[in-house]
């Protein structure tokens, strides 16, 4: 694969250039002043910043109980709540990640500001009406917090992690409309000479430790964005809705959703390699088993999900239908074992669908449960041979887990 294309060796290419000085837009300058000003917390804490449009509040959509648990500016689906659902994530139970707040942004003010010394004729500016008078694409993609099961770090594996206290799930699948980024870039001008393109939000600014880090953004390689990333305004089938991007967001399938930028106002295209406190700072893997500089962040990894609570109740001695759903950036879901007996015995999961998309897939098995607490495992293995794994590798910020996750219920 072409290593532009591939998340974990752009990101090793980039921290080469970046230690070697060749650094545009945050420099190691930049992050010894950062990490001096905010101390050890390299998390850090959330404060709303300025933004040239309105913010109603962390989160606009209602979040019921049934379908979400609250994590401060963020918002978690409930899995109860995909129960008996289709292929896709419907709109009002799709988890929200917010950096700050939503902003209410009215397509007929918004405007795409598209710059920088990649392109050959100057800036471009599209307005709401430019972007849907453009070609239309559709795609089937997950978006995915690259922080999604960090909570398992700790009450699963006993280490302590930093960062929203995610279970499984901050993950989403939605049928997508838009125009893809390729088409956008050319219209502006794309030249011979771009390397990185940096989109932004237009959400207010992320203060962290008393330190203004400004609009969230996080560059893509010019190969990335001209092969399938989409500049999408429909969610299945409808205007993009204010936590999810309105009036326009990017899509970057397989990378880790922090790629996918809502309320995307400007894309800077750059002749040289681009960094920003989301690639530098953020978004890497730090700990003892790790460089100083943090390990190069690598593709999301594989994981499964029951659509049950923990600590569900199910009747005893009665079949019972697991179902249940897994996921893999590196590619389709070949197979998916399940346990009742916390991993003593392991049996194959029918898949349910044909997977529109190969975003995730489905699956069910039946079960007779006898009276008393049972300890459910699912593990399922992609097309390429990825696994879910017993023990996830620890890292200080609770990325990537991807361990089986034990799940606790109830018959009775």
């Amino acid at each position: 694969m072409d290593d532009m294309l591939d998340e974990g060796a752009y990101d090793r290419r980039r921290l080469r250039q970046w230690l070697a000085g060749e650094a545009g837009g945050f420099s190691r300058r930049d992050l010894l002043k950062l990490t001096a000003a905010v101390g050890a917390g390299l998390a850090g804490t959330a404060a709303a910043g300025t933004s040239a449009k309105g913010a109603a509040g962390p989160i606009v959509k209602p979040l019921p109980p049934e379908s979400f648990t609250v994590l401060g500016t963020n918002a978690e689906m409930r899995w109860s709540a995909m129960a008996g659902q289709g292929y896709l994530v419907p709109i009002d139970r799709f988890f929200v990640r917010n950096h700050t707040s939503t902003p209410i942004i009215e397509p007929a003010d918004w405007r795409l500001q598209v710059f920088g010394a990649g392109l050959r004729h100057g800036p471009a500016e599209f307005s709401y009406d430019d972007l849907r008078r453009l070609p239309s694409e559709t795609i089937t993609s997950a978006v995915e917090c690259a922080g999604n099961g960090r909570s398992y770090f700790t009450s699963q594996q006993g280490q302590p992690v930093s960062g929203t206290a995610w279970k499984l799930g901050g993950i989403g699948v939605a049928r997508w409309r838009g125009v893809r980024l390729s088409t956008v870039l050319r219209h502006a001008g794309l030249g011979r000479n771009a390397v990185d393109v940096l989109p932004t939000g237009l959400d207010p600014n992320y203060v962290t430790g008393g330190v203004d880090l400004g609009p969230v953004r996080r560059p893509l390689p010019v190969r990335k964005a001209l092969h399938d990333v989409l500049v999408a305004y429909e969610m299945n089938g409808e205007p993009l809705p204010a936590d999810h991007g309105r009036p326009a967001r990017l899509i970057v399938p397989h990378w880790i959703g922090i790629a996918s930028i809502k309320w995307l106002g400007g894309i800077e295209v750059s002749d040289a390699p681009l960094f920003s406190p989301w690639n530098t700072q953020f978004y890497r893997l730090f700990g003892p088993d790790f460089p100083a500089e943090g390990r190069p962040f690598d593709r999301q990894v594989v994981k499964s999900a029951f659509e049950l609570d923990q600590g569900a109740q199910v009747p005893a001695g009665r079949p019972t239908r697991l179902r249940g759903r897994s996921w893999s950036a590196g590619g389709a879901i070949h197979h998916v074992d399940v346990s009742t007996d916390g991993g003593r015995r392991w049996r194959r999961a029918r898949p349910v669908g044909a997977g529109e998309g190969a975003a995730w897939q489905r699956w069910e098995i039946d079960w007779l449960p006898a009276a008393g607490e049972h300890e459910l495992l699912a593990r399922a293995t992609d097309v390429r041979g990825g696994t879910q794994p017993d023990v996830a590798v620890h890292n200080e910020l609770g990325y990537l887990f991807d361990a089986v996750v034990r799940h606790r219920v109830v018959a009775a």
